[in-house]
C-alpha cells in the first residue's frame, strides 16, 4: 500500500516538475536567444507580461512539484525502500535549490520587469535585468532535470 501511493506521489511529482522543467528549458533553449534580438522597450514589455502571468499560473506547479516530491521521499522512507528515498531525497535537495535561485535572483527580476511592463516605463538597466535573469538559466534547468531523475528513479523504485 505505501509503495503503491508512494509511486502516486512520485508521478504526480513528475509531471508537477515537468512543467516548471520545460518552461525554464524553453526559456533557455529558446527566449534567451529571441529577446537578445529585442530592443529594451519590447524586451521589457514582453518579458513583463511574460513573468506577470507566469508567476500567477506556474505555483500551483512548483508547489505541488515540492510537496509530493517530499510525499514521496516519506512514503519511501516509511516502506523501508531505501534506493527510492535516496532518490526522492536528491530530487528534494534540488528543488530547494532551484528554490533558493528562484527566490534570489529571478523573483526580484520578474518584480521589477512586471512593474515596468504594467506602467510602460521602460528602465534604464533593462537589458542588465534580463542578463541577471538568464545568467541562472543554466543552473535552473540542471536542477530542474536532477529533480525530474531523482524522482524517476524514486517511481522505478517503489
Amino acid at each position: 500500500m505505501l509503495t503503491t501511493l508512494g509511486q502516486i506521489a512520485a508521478a504526480v511529482a513528475v509531471l508537477a516538475n515537468a512543467v516548471v522543467y520545460g518552461t525554464d528549458a524553453c526559456a533557455a533553449l529558446i527566449m534567451r536567444s529571441s529577446y537578445r534580438k529585442l530592443d529594451d522597450a519590447t524586451l521589457t514589455t514582453v518579458a513583463g507580461w511574460g513573468h506577470y502571468y507566469g508567476d500567477r499560473r506556474m505555483p500551483v506547479f512548483g508547489i505541488s512539484g515540492v510537496v509530493t516530491t517530499v510525499l514521496t521521499l516519506v512514503l519511501a522512507v516509511s516502506a523501508g525502500q531505501i534506493g527510492a528515498a535516496v532518490g526522492a531525497g536528491i530530487a528534494l535537495a534540488a528543488l530547494l535549490a532551484w528554490l533558493g535561485f528562484y527566490a534570489r535572483v529571478a523573483a526580484p527580476v520578474n518584480t521589477a520587469q512586471k512593474a515596468a511592463a504594467r506602467t510602460g516605463v521602460t528602465p534604464a538597466n533593462a537589458r542588465a535585468l534580463q542578463d541577471k535573469w538568464d545568467s541562472i538559466l543554466g543552473f535552473r534547468v540542471g536542477l530542474q532535470a536532477v529533480a525530474l531523475a531523482g524522482l524517476l528513479t524514486a517511481l522505478a523504485l517503489l
